[in-house]
């Protein structure tokens, strides 16, 4: 089979698309040809060495494919079955075999690149708004890089919650975007102090939450928009980690709360998996969530696509094609 291999740390060029040997499913396994795979910023840490997992290796944690074999052991999927999975070390290739309890059934009428979509970001954007900081009617949160493909999510998840959305993006061409997603109001943070713009904003009531997928460049300033007791839910690093933080500024600030989470304690249980995943399917069945294919690429561009994602070049969801 075609594949992604990286046997050193660096930048997008330590990609190589080569042929490795087709997996085959163990007994509690499922072996899936890949029709659509997903590529997250993770992706990219990851090869930069910032987060875990051993060299050599074939990159991608995200995918939706048809089943080609179940072990032995395996009773509650079929051949010829579409699923969808996440968090899966693996998926940027033609095939990969993985654990059956980490398969999801896509729903019938679901198109692989949405299903893809639906996965990581999808998910990640339910429990933020559902679980992490469960939004209420009435309440004004902040989305950073809300063009993004999880950030777009998130703004529409909030809003079927019932808040007003304030949402920031890098540049003026991505600004639509966040507004078609529903987001009240669009700040360019690139070009303007967000806090600042965000206290000047009409009726301005100070923020229940703040969900930061930016990290170091925005995280402080979040801080002073939030409200007694809000929460700064920090859940990425795109400008680079958030650094060592004095919890005791919190108190003066008026009690708040600060989160890291991260989608893996949020669907530890395959009933968890499930339960979220379909609460996700449901959400796009009914229109209240809506994934944007930013761009695909054929599996031996993944580069080219880290590379476009790493650039903040890019809006929506993107994705590989095997």
């Amino acid at each position: 089979m075609k594949a992604i291999w990286v046997t050193e740390r660096g930048d997008a060029s330590r990609l190589q698309y080569r042929d490795l040997p087709t997996p085959h499913a163990g007994a509690q396994e499922v072996l899936v040809r890949l029709e659509a795979i997903g590529v997250n910023f993770l992706d990219i840490l990851q090869r930069q060495g910032s987060y875990w997992g051993p060299l050599p290796y074939v990159p991608g944690q995200e995918g939706c494919g048809i089943v080609e074999a179940v072990g032995g052991e395996v009773r509650d999927l079929r051949v010829g079955q579409r699923v969808c999975f996440s968090q899966v070390l693996g998926s940027y290739a033609e095939y990969i075999a993985f654990a059956a309890v980490r398969a999801v059934p896509v729903p019938e009428g679901v198109e692989p690149q949405v299903a893809v979509g639906a996965m990581i970001q999808g998910m990640t954007a339910h429990y933020l708004v559902f679980d992490t900081y469960r939004v209420q009617p009435g309440d004004w949160v902040l989305v950073h890089a809300a063009a993004g493909g999880t950030g777009r999510l998130v703004v529409q998840a909030a809003k079927s919650a019932g808040a007003t959305v304030i949402a920031t993006v890098s540049s003026d061409d991505k600004a639509p975007i966040a507004r078609e997603a529903g987001a009240d109001h669009v700040i360019n943070y690139a070009q303007q102090d967000f806090a600042a713009a965000a206290r000047a904003l009409p009726g301005f009531k100070k923020l229940a939450a703040v969900y930061d997928s930016v990290g170091q460049a925005t995280f402080e300033q979040g801080l002073g928009l939030l409200r007694r007791r809000g929460m700064m839910v920090v859940y990425g690093r795109s400008s680079g980690p958030v650094e060592p933080y004095d919890i005791n500024k919190l108190n003066p600030l008026g009690s708040l709360f600060l989160t890291r989470p991260n989608l893996f304690d949020y669907v530890y249980t395959r009933k968890d998996l499930l339960v979220r995943a379909g609460a996700v399917f449901e959400m796009l069945r009914d229109g209240r969530l809506s994934v944007l294919i930013g761009k695909t690429y054929p599996l031996a561009e993944a580069a080219a696509a880290q590379s476009d994602l790493e650039a903040r070049h890019t809006t929506g969801k993107l994705v590989l094609l095997p």
